[in-house]
């Protein structure tokens, strides 16, 4: 299959500013307030500035979707309760997942501002993008980030036939002096399950070890894609299972969540029942761990040695984040690509919300 269908540019681009201002009027026509189509707008193209594609724009719909069947509480009233002096809990009211990730991790830079670290359980949420945007919030104001959060089960136990965890992310992010920050944002499944869905809307084939049908067998169509494997695929998946564990745990079991195993299906068909996500953010701050200046000084040492180690044979060795930079870099020049399916979905959207739809790139 081609990537391109009749209409359809193969290059279709446009600058964020386009791509915000088109967000954030499709969220309020759905019912959004400002603070959530904001909040969403955010996340979703700072994940398409960095190349994460399958957390970034093409989510769009599915929100729109969400709020539109009353899901997702377009004008929650979110509640934090400060338990201990670095500790609090976050009531998001079933609201967009964006919102609550934003407000938690404030809330915990506001508490490692004052006693060096600040951890947020949310509760009652939903799907809130990549987890790296939150991670990252902290980065950006001189924290140690960390987002994580659990999801309705695409991913297979290790030697499990059915799936069982979500794909349970993991972000971490750190303050690089002078420097973008140092940013992992990673599934503890082999990939995560939009990927799939990315790689059939555009009629790509999956790497192969990273996905298996409904009988539990490795395959590459994502036609036929019924779960995903763990991290470390058949042979280590034992690795991957055990931190979707650990997620699963921080995420739900904390925030007085059910497990994923129990979640409602993030496509439907319900979309009228909240579904109870649960996030869990921690910020540190470095000066409550070492003078100031040393914890800079020591990253900074860190990746400069990662940075200058020998590559394989046409090969770079690159910090996590690197990469991110560089596709933030060229997409901020060049604009923001829609595949041929998002053309089709946004153009779509246009019409029905009577939206001024995006303006390609020259």
């Amino acid at each position: 299959m081609t990537d391109a269908s009749p209409g359809m540019s193969p290059e279709f681009r446009v600058a964020r500013e386009d791509l915000s201002r088109f967000m954030q009027a499709a969220l309020a026509a759905a019912g959004a307030d400002n603070a959530s189509a904001e909040a969403v707008t955010c996340a979703l193209v700072t994940a398409s500035r960095m190349g994460t594609d399958s957390h970034g724009l093409r989510l769009l719909p599915h929100y729109l979707q969400a709020l539109k069947g009353g899901r997702i509480n377009g004008a929650p009233n979110m509640q934090f309760h400060q338990r201990l002096a670095a500790t609090g809990f976050l009531d998001a009211d079933d609201g967009l997942g964006h919102l609550a990730g934003y407000t938690a991790m404030k809330r915990a830079m506001d508490m490692a501002e004052k006693v060096g670290m600040g951890a947020v359980a949310v509760g009652n949420s939903s799907h809130f993008g990549a987890a790296g945007c939150y991670a990252l919030a902290a980065a950006e104001r001189g924290y140690l980030g960390m987002a994580l959060c659990n999801s309705d089960p695409f991913v297979l136990l290790h030697e499990g036939a059915k799936p069982f965890h979500g794909t349970n992310p993991i972000a971490f992010a750190a303050p690089v002096t002078g420097e973008l920050p140092y940013l992992l944002d990673m599934a503890t499944s082999s990939v995560p399950w939009n990927r799939v869905q990315q790689y059939g809307a555009i009629g790509r084939e999956l790497p192969d070890q990273v996905a298996a049908d409904a009988t539990g067998k490795v395959s590459r169509d994502p036609s036929e894609i019924a779960a995903l494997l763990p991290l470390g695929g058949n042979g280590f998946g034992f690795k991957g299972a055990g931190l979707g564990g650990m997620v699963e745990i921080l995420s739900s079991a904390l925030s007085g969540m059910q497990h994923g195993f129990k979640l409602l299906p993030m496509g439907g068909p319900d979309m009228s029942t909240p579904r109870g996500v649960g996030h869990f953010f921690l910020a540190m701050n470095p000066v409550a761990f070492v003078d100031e200046g040393t914890f800079a000084r020591g990253l900074a040492e860190y990746l400069a040695d990662l940075r200058t180690q020998p590559a394989a044979e046409g090969a770079e060795v690159l910090a996590p984040g690197d990469r991110e930079w560089r596709c933030r870099a060229q997409r901020d020049a060049l604009g923001i690509p829609l595949d041929s399916a998002n053309q089709l979905a946004y153009a779509e959207i246009a019409e029905q919300y009577r939206i001024a739809p995006l303006i390609q790139l020259d």
